[in-house]
């Protein structure tokens, strides 16, 4: 699978962006000027970072979206698990699990030998995802209840981090981002998948796509070098980070 083209315009971007981000996104910067407060849009919270209003949740009373007959087409999932390129034994953390939609398909990739971490802040789509796996008889997925602001995963034990359009819905996305790094082993990965905000077919919300560009932006506080960008799925970005240094 190739990587985009346009890709190239995303990687002078970020080298432009990168002496702005490293001063503005200093580590000890505090939490009160790193972000900025407006009047919320109709789909937004109000809450600027780095120039992108932060998106409403989607709440467990919307849980049968994640698991709507039309996913199969508009997102091509399988397709998604085939480019992460798992292997046997991984251990993966979905961020945002929700009723574990992805991670169910993630479960036979890894085998016996991997544990997917399935992190939410509500424990409502934490008990649906507990009813489903037992449901299908699948063991290595373990539900975590995470916060706002920490995913609640060991340190240095994860070799892939998913996001499936989920990142644009953090509330301290700098926080998370953080102590998603520390929870990954340095070499492994994050995986972005985010609706195409360049693409104005995309039928989906404004505040809940995100570009590339901004994606990479938001990164480049943290540890992590972006690897490859994807674009082979309808919809949907797959933007690949690797984390390249300890705490």
């Amino acid at each position: 699978m190739c990587k985009r083209l346009s890709v190239f315009v995303s990687i002078i971007g970020m080298v432009l962006l990168l002496g702005y981000v490293t001063t503005a996104e200093n580590p000890q910067r505090p939490t009160s000027t790193r972000y900025e407060q407006r009047t919320p849009s109709r789909d937004g919270i109000g809450k600027i970072y780095m120039g992108r209003e932060i998106s409403q949740v989607m709440g467990h009373l919307a849980a049968g979206w994640l698991e709507r007959p039309a996913r199969e087409r508009q997102e091509l999932p399988n397709k998604l698990i085939e480019m992460l390129k798992l292997k046997e034994g991984d251990v993966v953390a979905d961020i945002g699990v929700g009723t574990g939609y992805i991670a169910r398909r993630i479960s036979p990739k890894i085998g016996d030998k991997g544990i997917i971490y399935g992190v939410e802040i509500q424990q409502e789509m934490l008990d649906i995802l507990d009813k489903t796996t037992k449901e299908e008889g699948i063991t290595n997925i373990k539900g975590v209840l995470g916060t706002i602001t920490d995913p609640k995963l060991p340190p240095n034990s994860v070799d892939l981090a998913i996001m499936v359009d989920v990142y644009h819905e953090f509330s301290h996305p700098y926080e998370m981002m953080q102590n998603i790094c520390r929870a990954l082993k340095v070499g492994g990965k994050v995986a972005l998948i985010e609706y195409r905000l360049e693409d104005d077919s995309v039928p989906i919300k404004r505040l809940h796509k995100m570009s590339e560009l901004q994606v990479v932006k938001e990164m480049t506080p943290h540890p992590l070098s972006w690897i490859e960008t994807l674009d082979g799925l309808p919809w949907q970005h797959v933007i690949i980070f690797e984390k390249v240094a300890g705490e």
